[in-house]
């Protein structure tokens, strides 16, 4: 088995995914966070300047969905055919485009607006393609239902009850906390402000 180093901040954030795959799939891992106020004397030392990273056997790779997108396939959480890989992706960077345009430096103003305006199409439509599904493809797990909850997660912190519309993903969101893996990981992570 490789050796895996994931180098992050301690916050949820980009970097949970990864670790929700690995505490999925029982793999060691080595969870190296890094402070916030320290991450300027670091960033140059890292591959486009940023985190997170995931080293296989020392070598270093970047961007967060990438990784996770590799994880995912050797794990067996992505789809069974490629109309549900394409369906899975379309989730996952429907959530991404929330998450990368979401103003994270901006005052509490330009975060409400943001919200207000971009959240109702998206996750309306993640509303609908769920529906009654036990999980984004139907009868299996993937990685799109582990990337729903972690921005659940980043969201909820900026505006707590953001979801409370859909009663379809916050139904996802604990059955994915229900799955023995990630409970034991929930239970046992570090406590992070994000």
């Amino acid at each position: 088995m490789p050796n895996y180093k994931l180098t992050y901040f301690n916050f949820k954030g980009r970097g949970e995914i990864i670790r929700y795959i690995f505490a999925y799939t029982n793999t060691p891992f080595e969870d190296h966070r890094i402070d916030y106020n320290e991450w300027p004397a670091h960033k140059s030392s890292f591959p486009f300047g940023k985190v997170p990273v995931v080293e296989i056997d020392g070598v270093v790779y970047s961007q967060s969905l990438a990784i996770a997108r590799y994880l995912a396939k050797q794990a067996g959480l992505t789809g069974k055919t490629p109309i549900d890989d394409l369906n899975i992706d379309a989730v996952i960077d429907h959530l991404d485009d929330l998450v990368t345009l979401f103003p994270w430096e901006g005052d509490e103003k330009k975060k409400n607006e943001y919200m207000d305006k971009c959240f109702p199409p998206v996750l309306s439509g993640l509303e609908k393609a769920l529906g009654n599904k036990k999980w984004f493809a139907g009868d299996y797990v993937t990685w799109a239902d582990f990337f729903w909850d972690n921005c659940y997660d980043m969201f909820e912190h900026h505006r707590p009850g953001f979801a409370n519309a859909y009663p379809h993903l916050l139904a996802l969101r604990k059955r994915v906390h229900e799955i023995p893996e990630i409970a034991a990981w929930i239970k046992k992570r570090p406590e992070s402000q994000f």
